[in-house]
């Protein structure tokens, strides 16, 4: 058993006649470096000063004069693979993560959660005596497995971490974050112009300072995730301010100065040219004045957003030198893909807007200018900065390209790393970190992990390169896939080919290139080898089958994203629950004729606060008492349709109803009562089916930011909520004096 394993003394009788043996835990390490690990979104190849960004950022750049800068790495297009691969050394798709978790469809492949026969360095780590800690984005369980009825089974402690604080899902708002502890959901920090990248830090520097005073010899292993520099772009005003003017002449003549510094620090080739301008992005010198001003401020954010971040990491840098750690740390600095052009031509204030295809004019985009980066806006650049931003590759996050798939990483280890900013140029894969960990430590990967038989290691470790350059990189091959957009890299050749939604995959055009003189994927050789072509398709296929690629999806058939299937028509709800966002058995009842019916008890009139909610203030729905009188808002994008009772609501025992039919393609008539006496009317519109990002559904508070601009968050109710029943009847378009009783009744 547990408690008597590794005992070598003797029991007696009495204490007198008995020898001690105090248990040390075992570990095969043969030397034990702390590793911190710091991983980027949506990060493109040159949005790093050591990258050839005009973006500062000098404590990342520190780590690179300090140690060794790759520019030859790369990941997959996409967020939580990218981190699947990552943590486990092994490929997405073989473990349940081949695209993000909100988007599982039914096949192995994309369950939204790494398998435990592929185990994470944190559980491999800590039964080796270290301490594990994850702070920031997680993103790597299912959407369905983040409610409090969990199961918590992937959550970051139950997958060998002690500590977690950060957010589960794939983007937060920094300003006003999901925040989790442990396994807990907890209420942002009382402080003022609270931003989630300072508070992982500094959550982070608390635990090293606990743990340098309570175990100062314990290794540890650090996991940081920012959001930074995922949407929404989100940045204390000051540091964007820094670069008012610096991109007026635009994302065309940057991509120009970054391959310039690009080649001058030696990280490019001098005779490297730039791939050709993405299609979509316009010729910035065709751009109006008004069109390029905010053009240009956008970028000012995101370089902003770029700069706070990098000094979130100084101060961590900072505290390992304080603790004396520096030294004997890695340090790993990455990004997860490529930069992001859902922003589109324009970019938009409010990306929640975007993502429905309602793209802001340019008029609403200059309208809310001076809010860009702020609490007040969602904001996402235009797709021509993300083209900047992976200079001098072609397309973006999502694809295969090396737009979508070339990555920064930079590593630094005083004790271990000799070698000082220098490049090393050798191919290799996010899959290939762990395997070099596991090498450098001298571990091998255990048979069994919590019971589970492990899955061999799919990486190759680069441990090697480390110390010499120029040296083989070992690595023969790699695939990439998301979403049908598919590639190959073997021994300096790459096929790869874009897929467009709704197509057939055997059609679908297959492009070659010789990576080792052609990096940005210029020159297509498909015409002059065919037979290597079709080598390297054939090796696509034979890796997909090994690796459980299959089936091909493009999100493009019923069971494709997985977002919205189908749904019960009845919730039974009570107080404090908390459905997080895309929640598959959540209510549904936007755009839908439904009930609410809410049974509560007031000690007095001035008892108020939010019934029910979901969302925030970038979109969502609440039903909530202010002045004595209930109130149901709708928010589509911050336009917001607010309707309220005529009566008041008496104190005690009462039962609140709304009840709403479908009357429009974009309109509702809602019916208010109070104990079943009718209590007033009205109409509902903005009134569509739509779903809001990363805010959840909560019964008695609307805790991250506010649906309705007429209370703040978290406006919990302060009376007493025995239950809420939710019914949705119907998406059927009827006439405005139709009862929900008599829908009701016709299912």
């Amino acid at each position: 058993m547990e408690h008597d394993k590794g005992f070598d003394g003797d029991i007696g009788r009495t204490l007198r006649d008995s020898s001690v043996s105090w248990v040390k835990r075992p570990s095969k390490l043969s030397r034990s470096p702390n590793i911190v690990m710091i991983l980027l979104d949506d990060v493109g190849y040159s949005q790093l000063g050591c990258y050839g960004s005009d973006i500062k950022t000098p404590a990342l750049d520190s780590l690179a004069d300090d140690g060794l800068r790759y520019a030859n790495f790369h990941v997959t297009p996409l967020c939580s693979p990218t981190r699947a691969c990552l943590l486990t050394g092994r490929n997405h798709h073989s473990i349940g993560v081949g695209r993000v978790v909100e988007q599982s469809n039914g096949f192995p492949n994309t369950r939204g959660f790494a398998a435990r026969n592929a185990a994470n360095l944190a559980e491999i780590l800590r039964p080796q005596g270290y301490q594990t800690l994850a702070s920031g984005k997680w993103h790597l369980n299912s959407c369905d497995d983040t409610s409090p009825a969990g199961p918590y089974d992937h959550w970051p402690l139950q997958r060998g971490f002690d500590r977690f604080y950060g957010f589960l899902a794939g983007e937060t708002n920094q300003w006003n974050p999901e925040l989790i502890m442990g396994n807990e959901r907890i209420e942002q920090p009382p402080i003022d112009d609270y931003h989630l990248s300072e508070g992982i830090i500094d959550q982070s520097c608390k635990w090293l300072r606990q743990l340098a005073s309570a175990a100062p010899d314990k290794p540890f292993f650090l996991y940081t995730a920012f959001g930074a520099g995922h949407t929404p772009h989100h940045v204390p005003r000051m540091f964007a301010d820094k670069y008012k003017g610096i991109f007026d002449d635009g994302w065309d003549a940057a991509r120009t100065k970054i391959l310039s510094r690009q080649k001058a620090l030696g990280l490019l080739p001098a005779s490297q040219q730039l791939a050709p301008r993405n299609t979509g992005v316009q010729v910035w010198d065709q751009l109006s004045p008004e069109e390029q001003k905010v053009a240009a401020r956008f970028e000012e954010i995101f370089a902003g957003f770029m700069e706070h971040c990098d000094q979130q990491i100084a101060r961590l840098l900072a505290q390992l030198d304080a603790l004396g750690k520096r030294d004997d740390t890695i340090v790993i600095a990455m990004s997860d893909n490529g930069a992001d052009a859902l922003g589109g031509a324009h970019g938009s204030y409010d990306h929640m807007r975007s993502r429905t295809g309602n793209h802001p004019s340019l008029e609403e985009n200059l309208a809310h200018l001076d809010e860009l980066g702020g609490p007040m806006s969602y904001n996402i650049y235009p797709s021509g900065w993300a083209m900047a931003g992976n200079t001098p590759f072609k397309r973006y996050k999502g694809n295969t390209y090396a737009g979508g798939v070339r990555a920064p990483l930079l590593i630094r280890w005083p004790d271990g790393i000799k070698a000082k900013g220098e490049t090393r140029r050798q191919f290799y894969h996010v899959v290939d970190v762990m395997p070099t960990l596991l090498d450098l430590l001298g571990l091998e990967i255990p048979q069994e992990v919590n019971g589970v038989e492990q899955m061999p290691l799919h990486g190759t470790s680069m441990a090697h390169t480390l110390k010499r350059n120029g040296l083989d990189t070992r690595k023969k091959v790699q695939y990439f896939e998301t979403a049908g957009h598919r590639a190959i890299w073997y021994e300096g050749w790459k096929a790869v080919t874009f897929h467009s939604r709704g197509d057939k995959f055997e059609s679908d055009k297959w492009e070659l290139y010789n990576l080792d003189e052609d990096m940005a994927e210029i020159d297509n050789l498909a015409g002059k080898h065919p037979t290597k072509l079709k080598q390297m398709i054939e090796l696509w296929w034979q890796e997909a089958e090994q690796y459980g690629v299959l089936p091909l999806d493009d999100m493009g058939g019923k069971n494709g994203v997985g977002w919205w299937p189908e749904s019960k028509d009845r919730w039974v709800l009570y107080q404090d629950a908390v459905l997080p966002h895309h929640f598959k058995a959540g209510p549904r009842v936007r755009g839908m004729s439904h009930r609410i019916t809410a049974f509560i008890n007031r000690a007095s009139t001035a008892v108020e606060g939010v019934i029910v909610s979901d969302g925030g203030q970038f979109g969502g729905w609440s039903v909530f008492i202010h002045g004595n009188h209930l109130h149901y808002t709708n928010n589509e994008f911050q336009h917001r349709c607010q309707i309220g009772s005529n009566a008041e609501i008496p104190v005690g025992d009462v039962t609140l109803r709304i009840d709403v039919v479908k009357t429009g393609e974009n309109e509702g008539h809602a019916r208010f009562f109070v104990n079943d006496d009718m209590a007033g009317e009205g109409l509902l519109s903005p009134f569509r089916q739509l779903n809001f990002a990363n805010e959840p559904f909560e019964v008695g508070r609307d805790s991250q930011t506010p649906v309705d601009d007429i209370y703040e968050s978290p406006n919990v109710f302060t009376g007493h909520i025995s239950r809420v029943v939710i019914e949705a009847v119907g998406e059927d378009v009827v006439n405005q004096n139709t009862l929900l009783e008599e829908l009701m009744g016709s299912q």
